[in-house]
């Protein structure tokens, strides 16, 4: 027996030495082991330290393993990762930047090792990333690679609104006329590689060309047309909801419309309804007052009139009323209130609001009714709200008019026959120069005069100025913006773009448009290129309010604000959100980064600010007294709120589900908008967290993820991800502050794999703002894939580091930022075809 026990114990010892060899041993969760020492007496103290902590899991054995349906998740997702540390060359970056810079970003946030696996000490974790930081951007600066953008480059829908607005002075919605353009990898919209240009797509843009030419010239429409605005059901109309509004008003709506020529118009405001179309608030006598332009066309007095028996409360187009209530209130409902009136050509805005009247609610206080039952109630007893406006027209055509869209084209008027062809040419000529964005060819104004002599034919000068400016809003140089290779440029080598081609750069990267005539006049010159002159553009143009579409195109998708649009929390759970808050929570994250920018203040600033933006709604909302009225106003904040975009209600409501928040999201916002690490995309079948215990009882989210984080392969991502969400758990679904759930105190506390602990959101402030570098070369890196139209890749991040370094030097400035992005290599240069 003894015999026969020390055979197999023999065995069992050459096996495992075996395995010990070949680097094999697998532990029984599937997770690779660590090696036996390595000796390091000839190795460099960078190759002992990936020995020592990394080549366990990331080394040529994981990778080229063949695939086992019976492995573990992690090694699966160590193959698909693909890092073989153990045969790259340490000592000579240079070699490999692309899987240096990989490592780099991974150490950015201590990700590596995973816990539990051993960790060297801090000083040498930061020493060893350091080092490689230093050697790539060495490397870098030898051999630079501005990378290379797309040839053809189409405008998103945000830029050919922009386009024509600045084109013509014309602002439309173009939303109804082209699709929009899904966000690509990196968040954007902008990204040459996603925007791609189909047959049906270019169908859209012939037909959107017909539609803007007619209207920026003032051509009669057919016949009369009936263009509809909603107000949403969830607006709450207790207070004035618009600058276009008189003061003293309480609800309804401001609307902006473009009147295609003057001429006679039918304006119909509807007010809102429940389900079957009974009208809320008639019981009392209400005043509403509908303008234009802010002088007042007709007031009417709605309600208190309505003769026999109503329905019961509550239950109107249930229950029947008797015959002469019913009629009263469809009276309303189907007829609207109606006013025809004279109305010039050109952008009008349209007000239709009721006098603020002033009462104290008396009785049993209700809550505030969502879904469901908002929809059904009729609400005799409330406030009427407006529901819609309605314009119809032109019923009478007096002709185009004097638009600043047909000032904006029509910059001669031919006297006679003679001069049509002379002033064709120069209206054609001028607006393709602009619309181009270059110097135009004789072939250019050749192709429009051949269209506007189509159009003169059958309809006089501005038929045929309106059909070429068809040809021209359909055209390629139009909607592309083309970047060629010089004709004697090497293969696979960097060279400066030009000064027009520069210009559009610029222009699309901070106005999301084209050059205005001084930009398009110093490119053309080739003055723009100059340092100094470059500089002074970027300042005049950051100070233009044209700048405001870089608040609404880079901060929209770097934090998410577009998505709270499609937002709906749960109204059972958040019976408080409204309209009002959605728009609110925006309009402080715009405001609050719109004056850092405008006032050229630091970037940590995001982080650090002791202030932010609210109205009287958003101000209750945080608990923030001594707030009144719709108008926002900046207001200095304290204590767990002071953190700065991590106090704001639109990152938490973006981040949340809708009916309970998400450290896991949050966690995730966080390492991929603020660290520029994100985390790998989840393993399939990731199941459902258990929300509730063995009773039945509700548990805290950090109860729930505890099982979730006992897969080791779920483990390495969200030991990274969930502190970080969790110190923002203080937070609900919609921003709120709360400090127990589900009966329990929340803990917000949270140590990172590097053991940096931290606790609630000024915590987390505080751990960001400890690494500035980090969160300032974040904000760049998303600023830079933005502005080129292409994703940052590896090649790109000394670059990134050199922004970040130089900025440093006057507290990480947007300006020099902005200016460091636009100076770059990857901005100014481009890198021939290989």
């Amino acid at each position: 027996m003894k015999s026969r026990f020390s055979g197999v114990a023999f065995l069992i010892v050459i096996t495992l030495m075996v395995a010990l060899a070949s680097g094999h041993l697998v532990s029984a969760a599937g997770a690779p082991q660590q090696p036996a020492a390595v000796s390091t007496a000839e190795v460099s103290p960078q190759r002992a330290l990936l020995d020592q902590y990394c080549v366990t899991c990331h080394s040529e054995r994981i990778v080229s393993r063949p695939a086992d349906p019976d492995e573990s998740l992690q090694i699966t997702q160590l193959r698909n990762v693909g890092l073989t540390l153990d045969t790259e060359d340490v000592t000579n970056v240079a070699a490999n930047p692309e899987v240096w810079e990989k490592v780099v970003r991974k150490l950015r946030v201590g990700a590596m090792p995973p816990p539990p696996r051993p960790r060297p000490d801090q000083a040498t974790y930061d020493r060893f990333r350091a080092r490689l930081e230093s050697e790539l951007d060495h490397a870098a600066a030898a051999n630079p690679d501005p990378g290379r953008t797309q040839a053809f480059h189409r405008l998103n829908r945000m830029e050919y609104r922009n386009v024509i607005r600045d084109l013509f002075d014309l602002d439309i919605d173009v939303s109804e006329l082209i699709p929009a353009d899904a966000p690509d990898e990196h968040g954007f919209d902008n990204n040459a590689g996603a925007l791609s240009f189909s047959p049906a797509l270019l169908e859209r843009y012939i037909s959107a060309a017909h539609k803007i030419s007619r209207l920026a010239l003032g051509v009669s429409p057919a016949g009369p047309v009936s263009t509809t605005y909603d107000v949403p059901l969830n607006l709450m109309q207790d207070d004035r909801l618009s600058e276009d509004l008189p003061f003293g008003s309480r609800g309804g709506v401001a609307i902006n419309h473009t009147f295609p020529v003057d001429g006679l118009y039918r304006i119909k405001v509807k007010l809102q309804t429940n389900y079957v179309q009974f009208v809320r608030g008639l019981d009392d006598p209400h005043d509403i007052e509908i303008s234009l332009d802010g002088a007042r066309l007709e007031q009417f007095t709605i309600g208190g009139e309505a003769p026999g028996v109503p329905a019961p409360y509550s239950f109107a187009g249930n229950i029947r009323g008797d015959d002469a209530w019913e009629s009263y209130q469809m009276r309303f409902s189907d007829a609207g209130l109606v006013v025809e009136v004279p109305v010039k050509a050109g952008p009008r805005i349209i007000g239709a609001t009721f006098p603020r009247e002033r009462w104290e609610d008396e009785g049993v206080l209700q809550p505030r009714q969502q879904g469901f039952a908002l929809a059904v109630n009729d609400m005799p007893d409330t406030n009427p709200r407006v529901g819609s406006i309605e314009i119809t027209g032109p019923l009478t055509d007096d002709g185009p008019g004097d638009t600043p869209s047909r000032r904006r084209i029509l910059i001669c008027r031919p006297a006679t026959p003679a001069d049509e062809p002379g002033c064709a040419t120069e209206i054609l000529s001028s607006l393709a120069r602009r619309a181009y964005r270059r110097p135009v060819t004789d072939d250019d104004v050749a192709t429009l005069i051949e269209f506007y002599e189509a159009g003169r034919q059958e309809g006089g000068f501005e038929s045929g100025i309106q059909f070429a400016l068809e040809r021209l809003l359909a055209s390629p140089d139009l909607l592309l913006r083309i970047e060629r290779d010089p004709v004697d440029a090497t293969p696979d080598t960097a060279y400066p773009v030009s000064d027009v081609e520069l210009a559009s750069r610029l222009s699309f990267f901070l106005w999301s448009s084209l050059p205005d005539e001084e930009l398009l006049a110093l490119a053309e010159e080739d003055t723009l290129s100059e340092p100094a002159m470059l500089a002074r553009q970027v300042r005049r143009m950051l100070a233009d309010d044209r700048a405001a579409a870089l608040i609404e195109g880079f901060v929209g998708q770097w934090l998410y604000l577009r998505n709270l649009a499609s937002v709906y929390p749960t109204p059972s759970e958040f019976r408080e959100f409204d309209e009002n808050l959605r728009q609110a929570f925006q309009q402080e994250t715009e405001l609050f980064i719109d004056y850092q920018l405008r006032a050229d203040r630091s970037v940590l600033e995001l982080l650090s600010a002791d202030y932010t933006f609210v109205n009287e709604r958003l101000a209750r909302h945080y608990g923030i007294a001594g707030v009144n009225g719709s108008r926002f106003r900046r207001v200095n904040v304290e204590g767990d709120r002071q953190a700065g975009l991590l106090g704001h209600a639109s990152l938490m409501t973006v981040t949340s589900y809708p009916n309970r928040t998400s450290p896991v999201l949050r966690g995730k916002f966080v390492l991929e908008n603020l660290l520029g690490a994100p985390p790998p995309e989840p393993p399939p079948n990731v199941p459902a967290l258990e929300e509730t215990d063995a009773d039945g009882k509700p548990r805290s989210l950090r109860e729930a993820m505890v099982e979730h984080r006992e897969n080791p392969a779920c483990r390495v991502c969200h030991a990274t991800m969930d502190p970080i969400g969790f110190s923002l758990e203080n937070f609900d679904a919609i921003g709120a502050w709360r400090t127990t759930f589900a009966g329990k105190p929340i803990d917000t506390s949270g140590v990172l794999p590097d053991g940096g602990a931290f606790d609630g959101p000024t915590g987390l402030r505080d751990m960001l703002l400890a690494r500035p570098a980090d969160f300032v070369g974040t904000v760049t890196e998303k600023l830079m894939t933005y502005a080129l139209g292409r994703g940052v890749q590896y090649y790109d991040m000394p670059t990134v580091r050199r922004i970040v370094r130089e900025a440093e030097a006057v507290d990480y400035r947007w300006s020099a930022i902005i200016l460091g992005i636009i100076k770059s290599a990857p901005f100014q240069m481009r890198r021939s075809e290989s």
